[in-house]
């Protein structure tokens, strides 16, 4: 059962990443992303890491979702202003070698050289994932780039503010 919806999770977050890049309209690329991070929250679960899940959640499906939806309203982009609908060589391209990227994957996948191994619950580390383990790294080993990240968001908000103001 586990198993069946990890595929489900996989392939949705798959299906959904991708059309986050194809995408013309910004919105749409937007609500896919959501897809997107919703469909790595199960994947998360599955993986006993309930807090991440939750902050996956909540952090990147929720906040910050909601600032790029406000930032793509804020610039109101038309249709005309999109762009014309081109296919080049360079697309056709692209789409060549990623179908090439996904059958080289799925053959090795299936083949009978990869041995997969199945850890069990009890060997995955007690309460990894959870929020005392987290909590530790955070505030301990990671600390100097938790605070970057902190004052480089803080002046990403401040940055957007002016922005808005300059418009009004």
């Amino acid at each position: 059962m586990e198993f069946a919806f990890f595929t489900v999770f996989g392939i949705a977050a798959v299906v959904t990443a991708a059309f986050v890049v194809i995408a013309r309209n910004p919105i749409n690329s937007a609500i896919a992303l959501i897809g997107t991070f919703l469909s790595l929250a199960g994947i998360y679960v599955l993986l006993n890491a309930h807090f991440m899940a939750v902050v996956q959640v909540l952090v990147y499906a929720g906040a910050i979702m909601v600032l790029f939806i406000f930032v793509i309203m804020l610039l109101n982009m038309r249709e005309d202003e999109l762009g014309k609908r081109r296919v080049g060589f360079i697309k056709i391209l692209g789409v060549v070698l990623g179908l090439a990227l996904f059958g080289i994957l799925a053959s090795v996948l299936t083949s009978q050289t990869v041995v997969a191994e199945t850890v069990s619950n009890q060997e995955i580390v007690a309460g990894w994932g959870g929020i005392r383990q987290v909590g530790e790294l955070l505030f301990t080993k990671y600390l100097l780039p938790f605070e970057v990240v902190s004052i480089l968001l803080l002046v990403a908000i401040v940055g957007a503010m002016m922005i808005a103001k300059r418009r009004t």
